[in-house]
């Protein structure tokens, strides 16, 4: 692998401040450990947080002995700027995290003069409860689900935003545990206003489609921005009406919750579900032929199958898989997590042929 000769352009997202900062975080680190320089757009929500990361960033150039421009950032950009950044000739890649909408503009501007860009947009990340799962633990798997849509204000792109259970005596149970559960907890505070007044468009448009509002649903009292934590519920049937509208992505402590009527069901729902980072299936002894038939569809839709455990937490390894198909992301053979895979994306392959060994890299010598 080579450098690949240009700035890696990268645009972090409101969340994640340290981890996911376009100085220092993921994509950052990414994108140095393939050997490129990079042009940092910061967030609007943590301009303090990302001025204290380049100015570590670039102590750590200048012991280094590495070039000043190695890392540089800028604070903001008009959206006809940034298309043309991420299309500009000397331009390298991009990699971004964000809305879906603005994604897909930079996509269009990108790919339209054929440079590279990795995008991190939209994700629901299913959660199927099957029958068994909901027998034998109903009460742990609501708090698994409630403790996980509340993480960090359920700010996280791994928030488990749509989950399907059966239409049963158990499956009423588990509704009512999670609800009694969101009502009870205290909100918590959200990133900023955009934050805060996206989750109530959100919960709108859900219940424009027929969707019923459980719990929550409208922004709370007290210092800060906040946002009632909220439950959803739907069935099968209005899911297979407007399955596009019932994938509407709230950002924050909200969930939909949508009764099945049967495996079938649940299957048809899955195969009308957009590409996420994650997919689950909770399941228990005596699930193995429901399993067996809806796993095959979902794991075609996620970038990550996971077993009997929430989707929130992302493992920092060689083996994660921190993405997924459109509209999770742009391209579902990458992650943005896990070395050395994430550094590969900003690379290329490089063949010598026929050169003597003095003439080859020195890693490539003999």
């Amino acid at each position: 692998f080579a450098p690949l000769g240009g700035p890696v352009i990268v645009m972090g997202p409101n969340n994640f401040p340290f981890a996911f900062n376009s100085v220092a975080g993921g994509d950052f680190a990414a994108a140095l450990v393939a050997h490129n320089p990079v042009i940092a757009k910061a967030n609007p929500g943590h301009p303090g947080t990302t001025r204290l990361l380049a100015e570590a960033a670039h102590e750590a150039l200048r012991r280094t002995g590495l070039p000043p421009a190695t890392v540089q950032m800028i604070y903001h950009l008009k959206n006809e700027d940034g298309l043309k950044l991420v299309s500009h000739p000397l331009t390298a890649a991009t990699a971004f995290t964000g809305s879906r909408a603005a994604g897909v503009r930079l996509k269009t501007a990108a790919e339209a003069v054929g440079k590279l860009i990795y995008l991190e947009m939209s994700s629901v990340n299913p959660v199927v409860v099957l029958n068994g799962a909901l027998r034998e633990r109903t009460g742990e798997i609501a708090e698994e689900f409630f403790s996980s849509c509340t993480l960090g204000t359920g700010q996280f792109c791994t928030n488990p935003g749509l989950v399907i259970v059966p239409d049963t005596p158990d499956g009423q149970v588990f509704i009512d545990a999670a609800k009694q559960r969101f009502e009870a907890a205290p909100p918590g505070i959200l990133l900023g206003r955009g934050v805060r007044e996206g989750a109530k468009e959100g919960v709108a448009r859900l219940r424009k489609f027929g969707v019923k509002l459980l719990c929550g649903g409208a922004e709370a009292e007290g210092p800060a921005y906040r946002f009632q934590n909220t439950l959803l519920v739907a069935t099968g049937h209005d899911f297979l009406r407007h399955p596009r509208e019932l994938q509407t992505e709230v950002f924050g402590p909200s969930s939909l919750i949508v009764v099945s009527a049967g495996t079938e069901q649940t299957a048809a729902m899955l195969r009308h579900v957009d590409g996420s980072l994650t997919g689950t299936i909770y399941f228990g002894s005596a699930d193995a032929d429901d399993y067996a038939a809806i796993e095959p569809i979902l794991r075609r839709k996620v970038g990550r199958l996971i077993g009997n455990r929430m989707p929130t937490g992302v493992a920092v390894s060689p083996a994660m898989s921190h993405g997924g198909p459109y509209p999770a992301t742009g391209h579902p053979g990458f992650t943005a997590v896990g070395l050395p895979v994430s550094a590969q994306r900003f690379a290329k392959l490089q063949c010598y042929e026929n050169l003597p060994a003095e003439l080859l890299p020195r890693v490539l010598r003999t």
